[in-house]
C-alpha cells in the first residue's frame, strides 16, 4: 500500500503542476477497458477511503454544487423541525419548472468548521461523493479532476492508479 498524502496545500500545489500529466492520464484512461477502470477505481478507493479523516478537510462542502431531491427536502425539513417550504426559502435554488434543485450556497449551510452538521441527514450526493462506487467512472474523468487538487480521497486515488497502470508522462 503506498503512503496517504492529506496535506492540503500540498495537493493544491500537485494539481497545478500535474495539470497537463493529468490530461494525458484521462486519455489514457479513456482507452482501456471500462469494467477494468471501474474495478480499479473502486478498489483503491476501498484502500485509500478509510486512511482519510474528511472531517479534516471538508473541501467538497467548500466546493461542490450539491443536487437535492423533494424526499431530501422533506428529510431535512423533518430533521431541522421547520417546513418543506422553509427549507426552500433558506436553502434551495429551484430551476423555474421546480424540478432540479441544488443548495443555494458554495461553501454549504451545514458545513461547521470542517464537518457536516447535518452528517446523518446529509443529501445523497453528500454520501457518495465522490462516487467512485458507482460504475462508467471514464464519464466521470471530467468531474473527478475538477476535484483532484481540493479532495485528498480523489488525489491519493489518482495517483495510485497512475502508479498500478504503469502511466508516466
Amino acid at each position: 500500500m503506498n503512503t496517504i498524502t492529506t496535506q492540503l496545500d500540498f495537493i493544491a500545489r500537485e494539481a497545478e503542476e500535474k495539470e497537463a500529466e493529468n490530461a494525458a492520464f484521462k486519455d489514457f484512461v479513456r482507452a482501456l477497458p471500462s469494467d477494468e477502470v471501474d474495478t480499479l477505481v473502486l478498489r483503491l478507493s476501498n484502500e485509500v477511503s478509510p486512511q482519510i479523516d474528511c472531517t479534516t478537510c471538508g473541501n467538497c462542502c467548500r466546493s461542490l454544487m450539491v443536487n437535492i431531491t423533494a424526499p431530501e427536502v422533506k428529510a431535512l425539513a423533518a430533521h431541522l423541525q421547520t417546513t418543506e417550504e422553509d427549507v426552500k426559502e433558506r436553502y434551495v435554488e429551484c430551476s423555474s419548472s421546480g424540478e432540479i434543485m441544488v443548495l443555494n450556497s458554495i461553501p454549504c449551510h451545514f458545513l461547521k468548521g470542517n464537518s457536516c452538521s447535518i452528517y446523518e441527514h446529509r443529501f445523497t450526493e453528500c454520501r457518495e461523493f465522490p462516487s467512485f462506487h458507482q460504475p462508467h467512472f471514464q464519464g466521470r474523468l471530467f468531474a473527478t479532476f475538477m476535484h483532484y487538487g481540493r479532495c485528498p480521497i480523489i488525489y491519493n486515488v489518482m495517483e495510485q492508479m497512475k502508479q498500478e497502470l504503469g502511466f508516466f508522462k
